[in-house]
């Protein structure tokens, strides 16, 4: 995490910063224009300023930060056993103190499965489900993966709260790409192997055996987050069970047609040797000649260029001159294109060209689909490796070369593509075939996976048909069946799906699904191209396919399994269902499909959610959930995947080092989750700053801090504490709190209805900070003080106190589970609701009840505002804002007159209902600290003598604060301020006068 204040973050998306970015002319040499100056020295002097200037941000300033005591939970407490609360209670809030050992307790005690909804008391007959997304077994959570994480477990132990049967599975996803690459690096640096040096088998086994070693700490990352998971449902997508949903999935989609084979262009990235979708790549669009950093070169490579050359015509003399950016694919040229109305090729339709280094001879076809304004207007049409050319090659039955190899060797050439990208115009130059190069602004596509330059490339691979299935998830959005909020993402929804193409789901990897596809060989069939091929959930099935499809003689044939695996993107638009037991009809499937919401970043509305829309509707019958809430991206999240300039990023963390020297403290988890849900998360990218985070640390610490005056005031005090249900406030400003905390609770009930949080921790932050401690503690400190003589106010006040807290930790549970949980089982000692000792044992023929609930705070049930309408005191809420602006003019009062420790009369001036308000509150007047306040007498008629008062005018009274000593001193002080003004005024008179004499001398002179 770092500081967005110092972050310099770019809006840039299309700049990969995997890339640095190096201009040159046209001739290969790296040339500085003025321009380039200019922007080179803004950059500069922005940089400059970042790091050398002073924080301006209104937190940042506002955060004092000290390094706190280490407080650490000491007891010996075994794993799984509940905490002891009965120690001490530390001075101050210590995260590590506070989140020892809860998690171990609550899973043992099994509270967040669904099985346990049955022993709690407010439990109603609903369900509420939804899953994690699986984050990638390779990786590590970042603030992204925390964002999600702190909304989810909100909404889930909200619910749970409510008396709901919650089902919340955590996952991990296998990431066949990202994983497969990690285990290589390993090899290759520890044993010093290749891939290519295993089998298939032994290198899954090293996969493995990385995966059991390493791939649980994303596990302990989630609990240690607090997330509220049911463990005893964890999911991997390599599971056995989860293997056996893909294969099932595949094999459906197989028989109803939606997934075929095909020859066509795939997005192809040599670096991993592998297929990617088209989600998965990304477009860097250049302006000229730029040059980039490719993996698997030492030397930067050229783009942004267009290199005309001439294709001599067979059989007469001239030639027709063709531009591309890509010069080494010349080799796999079949065809060039023109338009059929351009002048200038029209006496040339379907004459032939000779290929320099081939002799191929090239027809000249005319084809409408071709620009005459760009380039020469002549194309050359290469199908293999060209997305437009490989549909001229369909229109004009053109044959496909292949000239590029799967790592990136020409296979003509035997060399890079980028290093024959030199040869090939080096050649065209010897045969004095080269027409030039100049700059072009054109699109790169990247591959988001590796960093490398994505190839066309002509496979025959698996696909899914998505166009009905992308038609049925417009349709279930239109109808209302299916609800996305924020409800502006429909528009996106709608113009990606209605664009959407086929899905290429073979990637050419070994770890992942292997696809269930068998290639059928016959004995006398050596050498034909002709492929066939069938499907099963094993090989066997794939058999008996085999006759039914194709009519041969099953024991005949030589089956092959497709070496290929699934798309990670596959088994993952599964998870809704496979999670649950899909495609065997568990209870889980029947109780919890289709799940109630699916929580996620917008990132992933293409990437995932649209595909478990498709996939989930057409292998279910039925949506997979009828609600999608998307989240705001955190900009640290996309700082971490790649949006600035490394450039930029340097100086980011400079700034970062100079603003945090000793680094940034630790404020814990209940701080960092409170943080994140307390900013707008369906909206704008979220900017999050580490004094936000501070300042919820801080909070943590106020909250504890309460919570230790009320325990001193509980063991202080012999009064017996009532119910909630019965405690009956006595005073005015306890009517006030009890009404301030029944509209916080309507405000919470409000937020989560509308997945609006940051309504909920607003409310629950306001409360407790502004309400409960900065006006209702110091109001009802000294009715609380043993020197209080009445009993029964102090008693009322106790009670009110007490359950405020009570009440503010529920409400604050979902967001804080450790805090709340240490802070509430403190106070449950003194808890008027504390359960009975145990009954004695049932005979043994008797039928077992249900156990009782723990006594945690995560199963209790959640304040509800009908519960609390005895407390609703509506007058006492619309006059106490009066009450505050006495007090607020009172202090403005003292720090004018200098008043410190006296204690003068304040008088209000203000009209009778005013009056009223103010004897109704008399109990509010001290509430003025750290000094004692003014008291507030019975209001009368007052009289003043204006040179010794001070008035302070406000929209509702005026306040006059009267006494004898400070009459005293101000009269001294006007006295002064008035000698002062008469000795200045002596001398003005004294200038004039000579003044005056001098131009009458001047009237007087010849």
């Amino acid at each position: 995490m770092a500081d967005t204040a110092s972050l310099v973050l770019s809006k840039r998306r299309d700049v990969d910063p995997r890339f640095s970015f190096v201009r040159g002319d046209a001739s290969g040499r790296d040339s500085t224009s003025a321009a380039d100056l200019e922007k080179e020295r803004r950059r500069k002097e922005r940089e400059d300023a970042i790091l050398n200037s002073k924080r301006t941000n209104a937190e940042d300033q506002g955060i004092k930060w000290r390094e706190k005591e280490r407080i650490v939970y000491s007891a010996q407490t075994l794993p799984g056993e509940k905490k002891d609360t009965s120690l001490p209670f530390p001075s101050s809030y210590s995260p590590e103190f506070v989140e020892s050992s809860w998690y171990q307790w609550w899973e043992k005690e099994g509270l967040f499965t669904p099985e346990y909804q049955c022993r709690l008391p407010q439990a109603v007959s609903r369900s509420f489900s939804l899953c994690i997304p699986p984050p990638n077994v390779t990786g590590t959570l970042h603030v992204g993966h925390a964002l999600t994480v702190a909304i989810q477990d909100a909404l889930a132990r909200w619910k749970r709260m409510q008396g709901h049967r919650v089902l919340w599975v955590p996952g991990c996803d296998h990431a066949g790409i990202a994983t497969q690459a990690v285990v290589e690096r390993k090899l290759l640096r520890e044993h010093g192997r290749r891939r290519q040096d295993y089998s298939r088998e032994e290198f899954l086994q090293e996969v493995w055996n990385w995966k059991n070693e390493k791939g649980d700490e994303i596990y302990h990352q989630l609990k240690k987050l607090g997330a509220s998971l049911d463990w005893s449902r964890a999911c991997f997508t390599m599971d056995p069970a989860f293997s056996t949903a893909v294969t099932e999935a595949f094999v459906r989609l197989c028989d109803s047609g939606l997934i075929y084979r095909s020859e066509g262009l795939v997005n192809w990235s040599c670096a991993l040797e592998s297929a990617i979708s088209d989600i998965e790549v990304d477009t860097v669009e250049l302006s000229g000649r730029t040059l980039l950093s490719v993996p698997g070169y030492q030397q930067k490579v050229e783009f942004g260029t267009m290199v005309t050359f001439t294709y001599p015509i067979e059989g007469q003399e001239g030639g027709v001159s063709v531009s591309t950016t890509r010069p080494e694919t010349m080799l796999g040229d079949v065809a060039i294109a023109v338009h059929p109305d351009d002048p200038r090729y029209q006496s040339l339709h379907h004459k032939r060209c000779r290929h320099p280094f081939t002799a191929r001879l090239l027809p000249i076809i005319p084809d409408p689909l071709i620009s005459m304004e760009l380039g020469t207007g002549a194309v050359k049409v290469t199908p293999a490796h060209d997305h437009t050319d490989f549909l001229l090659s369909q229109r004009h039955s053109l044959p496909r070369l292949t000239v590029i190899g799967g790592d990136g060797t020409m296979t003509a050439l035997w060399s890079e593509r980028f290093e024959a990208r030199e040869r090939v115009i080096n050649a065209l130059m010897e045969k004095k075939m080269f027409r030039g190069k100049k700059d072009h602004p054109m699109s790169l596509p990247i591959c988001s996976r590796s960093g490398d330059v994505i190839e066309p490339m002509l496979k025959r691979q698996w696909f899914v048909r998505c166009k009905e299935m992308a038609n049925k998830a417009m349709q279930a959005v239109d109808d209302g069946e299916l609800q996305i909020t924020p409800h502006f993402y429909t528009k996106t929804w709608r113009s990606w799906l209605s664009n959407i193409s086929d899905w290429c789901i073979s990637r050419q990897l070994w770890w992942g699904h292997q696809i269930p596809a068998y290639r059928v060989s016959l004995p006398d069939a050596a050498g034909s191209e002709e492929e066939r091929w069938v499907w099963g959930r094993d090989e066997t099935e794939a058999r008996q396919m085999v006759s039914l499809k194709f009519g041969l003689n099953p024991d005949t044939v030589t089956l092959t399994q497709d070496p290929d695996v699934l798309d990670t993107w596959f088994s993952s638009a599964l998870f809704p269902f496979a999670m649950l037991g899909w495609p065997q009809q568990t209870s889980d499937l029947q109780q919890f499909y289709p799940n109630t919401l699916l929580e996620t970043g917008s990132d992933l509305i293409f990437f995932w959610v649209a595909r478990m829309v498709m996939l989930g509707t057409e292998l279910t019958g039925q949506l997979p959930f009828k609600q999608v809430l998307l989240h705001s991206l955190t900009l640290l999240e996309k700082v971490k995947e790649g949006n600035l300039d490394p450039r930029e990023t340097g100086v980011a963390m400079k700034a970062q080092k100079r603003d945090f020297p000793r680094g940034i403290p630790e404020c814990g988890t209940d701080a960092l989750r409170f943080a994140l849900c307390s900013y707008k998360l369906q909206g704008e990218d979220i900017s999050l700053s580490v004094s936000q985070v501070l300042s919820c640390r801080h909070f943590c610490n106020k909250m504890w801090q309460t919570v230790r005056f009320t325990l001193s005031a509980l063991e202080g005090s012999a009064a017996h504490l009532v119910p909630l249900s019965e405690t009956s406030p006595l005073s005015s400003i306890d009517r006030w709190v009890c009404s301030r905390l029944r509209t916080t609770v309507k405000r919470c009930e409000l937020g989560y209805e509308s997945y609006d949080l940051q309504i909920v921790t607003s409310a629950l932050h306001s409360f407790w900070l502004h309400n409960l401690c900065d006006v209702y503690l110091e109001c009802v400190k000294p009715v609380l003080s043993p020197a209080c003589g009445g009993q029964v106010e102090r008693a009322s006040a106790l009670a009110v106190l007490y359950h405020c807290v009570r009440v503010s930790l529920a409400l604050l549970a979902p967001f804080m589970p450790y805090l709340t949980e240490e802070l509430w089982q403190r106070l449950q000692a003194h808890s008027p609701d504390a359960p009975a000792a145990p009954a004695a044992p049932a005979a043994p023929a008797a039928p077992a009840a249900p156990a009782a609930p723990a006594a945690s705070l995560c199963v209790q049930p959640y304040p509800r505002s009908n519960e609390l309408d005895h407390w609703r005191f509506p007058q006492e809420e619309a006059d106490f804002p009066f009450i505050q602006e006495v007090v607020r003019v009172a202090r403005s009062l003292r720090a004018q007159c200098h008043v410190t420790k006296a204690r003068p009369d304040l008088w209000v001036v203000c009209s009778p209902s005013q009056a009223h308000t103010l004897l109704h509150f008399s109990s509010a007047g001290p509430a003025t600290p750290p000094h004692p306040s003014p008291h507030l007498p019975r209001p009368r008629a007052a009289r003043w003598e204006w040179s010794t008062t001070t008035v302070t005018y406000t929209w509702t009274c005026r306040a006059v604060l009267m006494s004898l000593a400070l009459r005293t001193r101000l009269r001294q002080e006007t006295e002064n301020k008035i000698s002062a003004l008469e000795h200045k005024l002596t001398n003005i008179q004294d200038q004039l006068l000579t003044l005056q004499s001098l131009r009458e001398r001047e009237k007087r002179s010849p």
